[in-house]
């Protein structure tokens, strides 16, 4: 079979940063190999946390997708778009994933990097762009006609929950015409417990048929809120986590920050411990990404942020906080509890990852809908317009809003499929790898396994030779670790990324 992968190259690869390079050894055939692993009977002072992250806590993707979304170009337009459709159209047999973008906010908070429109005119933008958004699923219909099983549909934002009940319904109702929505696996939604009302949670179960809601909680700290420009207190919390559960709503994830200004360890393991009085099903803790220089707002906060041992510390100490508390970890950065489904995914290696996160039912062709949202169809990627104008007037014109994208190409897609092992299973194994290949995995990747030997040398990973697998501690540095398989990435600023940690 003739393969669109790249061929191996007998010159070492860029490093990562911070990488410590090692020597490679060469076979016969003068083609490089490396074994990742250390001599054994060598001893090995064993690296300090603080180490480890000088070494390997540089900035990095969150691995949503690969290539990521740095890598998208205007050369993918509407017209290339249009021709995967047409493609994943025809394999009728085979669920779409959905993914409604809600951009606007009332007010935007001064930690946020996500893509939102904040204002208060609800009235105005509103009911507009629930037009919008079925202006797009008649742009889409001809290619949903032959194929309408649904497997998984989110709701992000933004606030879903800024809209009406009754514009929130409409949206639900517009997809149920589309999609068949007895086959949801998994239907979810992010909620602001500050504006969601009972109403929102009727809409949301009845209409949505929701098995989960997100909630951002970040940190419920109030002088923590108030650096960040958030006020949602712990009453509010629990009493939107009650009201959802009480409308059959079974799986409830929470969102916390760690590296927020004035965040102290004291601080956020009282935020840790009143999630786990009240029973969160799934709780995911991330770093907060500093980058004043792509979101202003972030400009606008106050108090000292945490450095990077600090950082380092608030993780760890919430990670054996959870896990004394009876939850698992799935994934690098999500624990949940053991009869969650994406726990019961992760035990039995069925965990994947895509836009939307750590998901039960990824593989399928992604749609997605509404400003900034991005598809991934037919190996290819396509985002729409980012500005709400241009939205609305490619729709006006009868054009779908795609401003740019990009196809994935063989090598982007083995590499794709080592990072999500990885991230989603801790693991790699080379006998299911070697059949997209066009050389032997380590010739193939000699440059990249160079890499993993400084890393298995600082306890990271470990490889038998038939299986990559990442350490108790190298779960903490995973998405360092998946770097090592990123070729794209490695030419780009590390501006571009967030802290690994």
């Amino acid at each position: 079979m003739q393969h669109n992968a790249r061929q191996p190259s007998t010159a070492c690869c860029e490093p990562a940063q911070n990488m410590r390079r090692r020597a490679l050894s060469c076979d016969s055939t003068g083609v490089q190999s490396v074994r990742v692993t250390a001599d054994p009977t060598t001893p090995i002072a064993e690296p300090t946390l603080e180490a480890l992250r000088q070494r390997y806590g540089g900035n990095v993707p969150r691995y949503t997708s690969y290539p990521t979304a740095v890598e998208f170009h205007e050369g993918f337009d509407e017209a290339a778009y249009r021709k995967r459709l047409t493609r994943a159209s025809e394999r009728k047999s085979e669920p779409w994933s959905v993914y409604v973008h809600i951009p606007f906010c009332r007010r935007r908070c001064h930690f946020c990097a996500c893509s939102v429109i904040a204002t208060p005119q609800h009235d105005r933008v509103a009911p507009r762009y629930v037009d919008g958004l079925a202006q797009e699923l008649e742009q889409l219909d001809p290619y949903l006609s032959r194929r309408r099983d649904l497997a998984q549909l989110h709701l992000g934002g933004g606030t879903p929950t800024y809209l009406a009940p009754e514009l929130l319904a409409r949206v639900y109702e517009d997809l149920a015409q589309r999609f068949d929505f007895d086959q949801l696996r998994e239907s979810s939604v992010e909620i602001d417990p500050r504006v969601t009302t009972p109403q929102h949670l009727d809409v949301i179960a009845q209409i949505g048929r929701a098995t989960r809601v997100s909630l951002g909680v970040q940190d419920l700290d109030p002088d923590v809120q108030d650096n960040i420009g958030r006020e949602q207190t712990r009453e509010q919390t629990h009493a939107i986590v009650s009201l959802a559960r009480s409308r059959g709503i079974a799986e409830i994830n929470v969102d916390l920050v760690y590296g927020l200004p004035g965040q102290e360890a004291s601080g956020f393991r009282q935020t840790v411990d009143a999630l786990v009085a009240m029973n969160i099903d799934r709780i995911a803790v991330y770093g907060y990404a500093h980058v004043p220089q792509m979101r202003g707002n972030q400009r606008a906060l106050v108090g000292r942020r945490p450095g990077p041992n600090e950082r380092v510390a608030l993780a760890n100490a919430a990670r054996e906080q959870l896990l004394s508390a009876g939850y698992v970890p799935v994934g690098f950065d999500h624990f949940a509890l053991p009869h969650d489904p994406l726990a019961r995914a992760s035990a039995e290696g069925r965990l994947q990852r895509n836009f939307m996160g750590y998901t039960v039912s990824g593989g399928t062709d992604l749609l997605g809908l509404g400003v900034s949202s991005i598809s991934l169809v037919d190996g290819a990627f396509a985002q729409n317009t980012t500005k709400l104008s241009r939205y609305h007037d490619a729709l006006d014109r009868g054009q779908l809003p795609i401003y740019r994208g990009l196809h994935r190409t063989a090598d982007d897609s083995i590499r794709a499929n080592i990072i999500d092992a990885l991230l989603c299973r801790q693991q790699v194994r080379r006998d299911e790898i070697q059949p997209q290949l066009p050389s032997a995995f380590n010739a193939y990747f000699a440059c990249e396994l160079s890499d993993l030997a400084a890393m298995a040398r600082d306890g990271l990973v470990q490889d038998d030779g038939q299986t990559i697998r990442l350490t108790d501690t190298g779960r903490t540095f995973a998405r360092s670790v998946a770097r090592c398989f990123d070729r794209r990435s490695r030419q780009r600023s590390p501006r571009s990324f967030s802290q690994a940690i």
